[in-house]
């Protein structure tokens, strides 16, 4: 199955055409303003810190006025001026200055602060809600794209909770206090600023259209991007043994081609709003100094809610920066725009992860440590006993590892089925070995005893359970999964083999190395069983990757043991050495093996021969040779497994 759901076909998005079905998910910034509300104390402070910094902003530009027509032209007509007056003023300007900056340094801290705060809930709440996905969601992303929900798409959030927001509101409170004060100067030069005003936002409204719709697109890109770029590094050894690098760098570049191609249209209608603003607001400025300079040299009338008095050279002049402040917060909201609305993009990447459909889960039976009596009568028990019985109600079910498929159907598609009428019957301690080439549906039937889908038709029973009526995770408990490849966390090995049971005892891990035939070469590490693994124990060998692994399953001592070609990838020499762990293992237990060597499987109580999803042959070793079918070709190496 592809793992490839988004693809980003290099070569488009090259110009400036409309980009259809990139919509942000509805509801997106109701949903993100409720993870910052949270902190409801800090947006009060923030709140006021924002007030106070605007208004001495106002009250900054209001002053000019005052200083020049009381203060400085006073002074010029004085054949001994005494600056006594002019001092107290420009110490009064520096206090509201600083009164103003102190405001502003405080609510940014204060939302720099919020921000991080609520990128850790977002991250939190992400990380819980992937663990609750089904394995079909990991089967069909790539875990580049999935991971970019945590970097790239968090990293937007941070950026505009913690700078666009408080700008936009802070641009809007300042807008407000400077347009009652341009009133307050002149009602005529204030129609002028708004005249220019609505001529801005048509131009920014145009110009926001577009780039939203390529934001959106970008984020998608960039996920796309990771996720290649993850996968090659995981794969880099294949890479480099095919001499696959030119096919790779051709591949990276369209992808990388389409990012920026998406990002450059995206960016570049970004960055042209604020020239934008600043052109007409420096035509405005002219406009406003031409028609503010005609009406004080003529002496006509300034009607303003100050009175109806001539201008001044200094209301002109506070006007002049006032139409500044104006213009100016309406070309920040414009920048900040751009970044709400990528924010919005990579928000509604995280909203769309965090209402995917969790693993549904509709069993009721659970599993439970059972204490045999003297009579042979279970009884629940808290403490582990190495017995373990299904709870249905308040009756118990001996757990003994019996596992029957009757008639199943299944298809990770709904029009394409990949097993057809499987039949199997595992009795308690039986090892059952499934043998095909690739694609006959071997761990496709080991994904379904695991529930990690669920079949289409038929019935899966577990000593007589419908599975669906088992909890999925007291399921799980009762069944070790050693795979081909294998996964080891970065820890200590004793960290990785308590993996498989948590509350096991340092004792138990050490039995269940032995057991797995892994303890003579832990033994010989740096640090024994403290060394610390990192990058998937790529310090040790596959055999001794895998022996870890099954001492792993070895702790947890499940009844039902499935082994997905657990030593296909290792020589024949430490196969016989992983071999020896794993009859340790499945000793007892009820065991399905798939194997491409079909000489680890000869010992197995029955052998099902799988093609095209369904079971031609069927019976152990012996017989199935003396059938001279399949089997035996396979056995006799007439025909070989693909």
């Amino acid at each position: 199955m592809s793992k490839e759901t988004r693809p980003m076909p290099g070569g488009r998005g090259k110009g400036f055409a409309p980009v259809k079905g990139m919509k942000f998910k509805k509801g997106t910034i109701k949903r993100l303003l409720s993870y910052v509300a949270e902190y409801k104390l800090r947006l009060i402070f923030v709140v006021v810190c924002i007030l106070v910094s605007s208004v001495a902003s106002v009250a900054s530009s209001l002053f000019i006025q005052t200083l020049i027509d009381e203060h400085i032209l006073p002074l010029l007509m004085e054949a001994e001026p005494v600056f006594g007056g002019l001092a107290r003023a420009l110490m009064s300007m520096a206090v509201i200055f600083m009164t103003g900056t102190l405001a502003s340094f405080f609510y940014n801290r204060t939302m720099a602060i919020v921000a991080q705060k609520t990128l850790k809930d977002i991250r939190d709440e992400m990380f819980e809600k992937m663990q609750s996905f089904p394995i079909k969601y990991f089967d069909t992303r790539t875990h580049g794209d999935v991971m970019s929900h945590f970097t790239n798409d968090a990293d937007t959030l941070r950026q505009m909770i913690s700078q666009s927001l408080p700008n936009l509101f802070s641009s809007i409170i300042s807008m407000t206090a400077v347009l009652c004060s341009m009133l307050y100067l002149s009602v005529w030069l204030t129609l002028i600023v708004l005249g220019f005003t609505v001529l801005i936002l048509f131009s920014i409204k145009f110009v926001a259209g577009k780039s939203g719709q390529y934001f959106m697109k970008q984020q998608r890109a960039l996920g796309d991007a990771n996720g290649f770029i993850e996968e090659m590094i995981n794969g880099m050894k294949v890479v480099k043994v095919f001499c696959y690098e030119q096919k790779n760098i051709e591949a990276f570049n369209k992808k990388n081609e389409y990012l920026f191609n998406t990002a450059k249209i995206a960016n570049f209608l970004a960055i042209i709003t604020m020239p934008i603003v600043g052109n007409i607001g420096y035509m405005m400025y002219v406009v406003l100094a031409v028609v503010g300079g005609a009406m004080a040299i003529y002496g006509l009338p300034n009607f303003a809610l100050s009175g109806d008095e001539v201008l001044t050279l200094g209301t002109i002049a506070s006007f002049l920066t006032l139409s500044r402040n104006f213009t100016n917060p309406i070309g920040q909201i414009s920048q900040q725009l751009n970044s709400v609305i990528m924010a919005m993009a990579g928000a509604s990447r995280i909203f769309e992860l965090l209402d995917e459909e969790p693993e549904t889960d509709h069993g009721t039976v659970e599993l439970v440590n059972a204490c045999i009596g003297e009579d042979g009568e279970l009884t629940e028990c808290k403490e582990r006993t190495g017995h373990w019985a299904w709870k249905d109600g308040d009756k118990l079910i001996p757990m003994r590892g019996k596992i029957n498929l009757n008639e199943v159907d299944f298809g990770y598609d709904e029009d394409k089925l990949v097993l057809h009428d499987i039949t199997i019957y595992a009795e308690p301690g039986q090892k059952v070995a499934l043998v095909g080439a690739t694609g006959a549906g071997k761990t496709t039937i080991t994904n379904l005893i695991n529930r990690f889908y669920d079949i289409d038709d038929g019935k899966i029973l577990y000593d007589g359970i419908n599975i669906n009526h088992i909890k999925k995770k007291d399921l799980r408990r009762s069944l070790g999964v050693v795979l081909q490849d294998v996964n080891l966390f970065t820890g200590t090995v004793m960290e990785n083999i308590r993996y498989g049971n948590l509350e096991a005892t340092d004792e138990e891990c050490v039995a269940a190395a032995k057991l797995a035939n892994a303890h003579g070469f832990i033994e010989m590490l740096p640090d024994g069983y403290d060394t610390v693994l990192e990058g998937d124990g790529s310090g040790l060998s596959q055999g001794q990757r895998q022996l870890i692994s099954i001492a792993r399953a070895a702790v947890a001592d499940p009844p039902v043991m499935i082994l997905d070609e657990a030593t296909s990838s290792i020589d024949t020499r430490t196969e016989a050495i992983v071999q020896k762990g794993m009859d340790n293992l499945m000793h007892g237990r009820t065991v399905f093996v798939i194997a491409h060597r079909l000489s680890t499987i000869q010992n197995s109580d029955v052998i099902m021969v799988m093609e095209n999803g369904r079971i031609i042959e069927r019976g152990d070793h012996d017989r199935l040779i003396a059938e001279k079918g399949k089997y035996y070709q396979l056995y006799t190496g007439a025909f070989e497994l693909e």
